[in-house]
């Protein structure tokens, strides 16, 4: 099997330019919104500010992530800091659920006593948060599907964008009707969107922190693989994990039948190798048995 086939890869420096950006047209945004939300006492913007400011810290520690990623192994560090990308993922979506709590109590504080609020400025600023934030998802679009952290960020924007989208509909429902509550409802809304978006990440991180099969690799697919090669006859002690977010490992045995020569067994290695490569295992370690070493009881038929 020839090793000429592409594999996909992140291109660190697309993907640092869109962090960058991503992360200063966010701050702009949430002095914006910060400063309008104070001066109107609007709790929704407010909110948004903070759900904002939440995912410019989110931006930034996953751009010092994809940065380690470049460091260099040591002899204390073997696999280098691949693993900071996925610890990252997991303190942002903690981070992101404590907000939740902060934005909840607030917005339920003031349904009880809604204030007047100019809902035309209101909507405004929201539509601002609409232009910045689904900007700032495209950059991250083409990417979205290599990595958890570029997934995560692409997914926060995303769903930035929406609420604004929201926001501004509340803003316009405010200025024609006087219903001021509907504010502190909007708020309300923005967490339970934050809570939806954050638990797949903060799963997904957690199983890969404690280093969990990834969630797009399926283990009994990868023996079925491997079974399907001629002259082998079994594959066990099968672990797979995650070095960083774009990168996963793997060791496993190899029982071969007693006819395979030690070329033929270099070969089925290669090939096996090459064919997980597609299935977005990039460091593999296989060990391999003949039938009368195999560890287990069966023999080959």
């Amino acid at each position: 099997m020839g090793l000429d086939h592409p594999h996909p890869s992140i291109e660190l420096s697309r993907v640092n330019t869109a962090f960058v950006i991503g992360i200063w047209l966010n701050v702009i945004f949430v002095v914006i919104e910060a400063i309008f939300g104070f001066t109107i006492h609007s709790m929704s913007l407010l909110s948004d500010a903070a759900h904002n400011l939440a995912d410019v810290g989110t931006l930034a520690l996953s751009l010092v992530a994809f940065r380690l990623l470049k460091v260099k192994a040591t002899d204390q560090y073997t696999y280098g800091y691949r693993k900071t990308s996925i610890l990252v993922a997991l303190f942002n979506s903690v981070i992101l659920l404590i907000s939740i709590g902060g934005i909840g109590f607030e917005a339920i504080h003031k349904s009880f006593d809604p204030q007047p609020l100019p809902g035309a400025t209101i909507a405004i600023v929201a539509g601002i948060g609409i232009l910045i934030n689904g900007i700032t998802a495209i950059l991250f679009m083409r990417e979205k599907e290599r990595d958890i952290n570029i997934r995560s960020a692409y997914v926060h924007l995303l769903s930035d964008a929406l609420v604004s989208v929201g926001i501004v509909v509340g803003g316009i429902l405010i200025y024609l009707t006087d219903w001021f509550w509907i504010d502190s409802a909007l708020s309300i809304i923005i967490a339970g969107i934050i809570l939806v978006s954050t638990w797949k990440l903060l799963k997904e991180s957690l199983r890969l922190s404690l280093d969990g099969v990834p969630e797009n690799i399926s283990l009994q697919e990868i023996k079925n693989v491997a079974l399907k090669i001629d002259g082998v006859c079994d594959i066990h002690h099968v672990h797979i994990w995650a070095l960083s977010s774009t990168e996963n490992a793997m060791t496993a045995h190899l029982v071969l039948k007693n006819e395979v020569t030690a070329d033929r067994a270099l070969g089925i290695k290669k090939d096996l190798k090459h064919t997980l490569e597609h299935r977005t295992i990039q460091h593999i370690t296989l060990e391999t048995e003949s039938e009368d070493e195999f560890c287990g009881a069966k023999r080959c038929d």
